[in-house]
């Protein structure tokens, strides 16, 4: 419709509308008139008159009334619109059991393809707390936190996504740690990367879930080359993706279970790249304990920049105490030291004297979902309590990192380590193969100990103080 046409039909409106009205007017002064003369000639006048006051009273108060009820009403809603089932999904009762899930699928890149998944998810009461897209060449990867009815069993759960067009679907228990949104925790797991060259595998695993990591030195201990040549930009295949390693190397990580998106990549990648901009680096934490007979010792992280001082140690051990603690030639101890002081392989507690002489260290080695301790104390400075002080400490941190267990590896003979092992208090598994043997402890819930330049008295391994 023109505007002259809008203009001329609502000109058209008015002079009806008019019209009516004059008509409305006499018709009630005739009516009035009609009313007057009524009243004024029946006998009965003054009932009427009366009568009709009272039915205008009671008309304008029914008007008000009316009026008043119906002024805060909702507005109705739209008659097109799909009105809620009484048989529907109701949130979740109040004290009712849920369980996390994360869950991940792959939906087809079409407009309502997620509506659908959704609606779908919604019809078991499962509620979607956060959701994460990875865009495909062939479709989306969405990643789910979902809040489910403690009932919902995870098969149901998963027919449930299938039933919606969800394929390859992957479906995990989640924690309370994934309630963080996904921006949180890259500059969660950013700022732990840039304060400890140790936290890059850490970060990676909390960054894709259940993995492996493969850090690769770039020669052997005897000097043959190991690592690949890596691209800088790194590659991306379905289960694995590779980078070159800040320390050298290689570092690859492997996930069989679930392939990787190229947003899981571009992440791995912006980690890797800052650690290898940042260099190096150990936290300056130094911890001073004080020793049953009286000395002090200091306890700090230790990295490459200890290799002499730990040589040194080395010539100052036994060779039964450097049998126990690398079960093989002593020969080849030495060589050992570059791999188990890069902070790329774990992390390793360094004990000093009042003097600045190293006399003992302890390393805690990553190794998939579990980890390996180890200890070696300078032969003058053992019996004093020093070995179980750093396998605490080691335990520790292993349970702040997320390890689901640690395993020392060492001659049953070994009667220290055994006896520093049962003083942590943790249930502990034993495996004697030929004469080695592994003790395994799950140091999940072990609080650890955090003293900051503060002076501590420790005991030794039999208890004494």
């Amino acid at each position: 419709m023109t505007e002259a046409s809008s203009a001329h039909s609502t000109r058209r409106h008015h002079w009806r509308r008019d019209l009516v009205e004059l008509a409305a007017l006499f018709t009630a002064v005739a009516v009035a008139d009609a009313v007057a003369n009524t009243v004024a000639h029946a006998p009965s006048g003054l009932v009427l008159l009366c009568s009709a006051a009272v039915a205008l009273l009671a008309t304008a108060v029914f008007h008000v009334w009316w009026s008043r009820r119906h002024e805060n009403a909702p507005p109705p809603t739209d008659t097109g619109a799909t009105a809620p089932s009484p048989a529907g999904p109701a949130p979740h009762a109040a004290g009712q059991e849920t369980t996390l899930w994360r869950m991940r699928t792959t939906v087809r890149d079409e407009p309502g393809s997620l509506a659908a998944l959704c609606t779908a998810l919604a019809g078991q009461r499962v509620d979607i707390l956060s959701l994460q897209t990875h865009p495909l060449s062939d479709g989306t990867v969405d990643e789910f936190l979902l809040r489910a009815p403690g009932s919902l069993q995870p098969g149901e759960l998963s027919r449930t996504v299938a039933g919606a067009g969800g394929t390859h679907s992957w479906l995990e228990r989640a924690d309370a740690h994934d309630l963080v949104d996904a921006p949180t925790r890259m500059l969660s797991l950013a700022t732990r990367t840039a304060l400890d060259s140790a936290e890059l595998p850490l970060a990676l695993r909390q960054l894709l879930g259940r993995c492996t990591i493969h850090s690769v030195p770039a020669r052997s201990l005897r000097g043959r080359p190991l690592a690949e040549q890596v691209p800088a930009e790194g590659v991306l295949e379905e289960h694995r993706m590779k980078f070159r390693d800040p320390s050298g190397g290689s570092l690859t990580i492997e996930r069989p279970q679930l392939p990787f998106t190229p947003t899981e990549f571009a992440r791995v990648r912006a980690l890797v790249d800052l650690d290898a901009r940042l260099g190096q680096r150990v936290p300056p934490r130094r911890d001073v304990l004080t020793l049953p007979e009286g000395n002090e010792i200091t306890i700090r992280r230790a990295d490459t920049s200890d290799l002499a001082a730990a040589r040194e140690m080395h010539d100052r051990c036994s060779p039964q105490t450097l049998g126990l603690r690398y079960h093989g030639p002593v020969g080849d101890a030495d060589r050992y030291l570059g791999h188990l002081l890069s902070p790329r392989f774990g992390r390793t507690l360094a004990v000093e004297t009042a003097s600045g002489r190293l006399v003992a260290l302890g390393h805690l080695l990553w190794d998939g979902d579990e980890t390996e301790v180890a200890l070696l104390v300078e032969d003058a400075w053992q019996q004093r309590g020093i070995g179980a002080e750093l396998l605490r400490r080691l335990a520790g941190m292993a349970a702040e990192t997320g390890c689901e267990s640690v395993y020392a590896i060492t001659q049953a003979s070994n009667t220290g380590m055994v006896a520093a092992m049962r003083g942590l208090g943790l249930p502990l598994d034993y495996q004697i193969e030929e004469g080695t043997l592994v003790i395994t402890a799950r140091p999940a819930g072990l609080p650890a100990r955090r003293e900051s330049r503060e002076t501590v008295r420790i005991q030794d391994a039999t208890g004494r103080r």
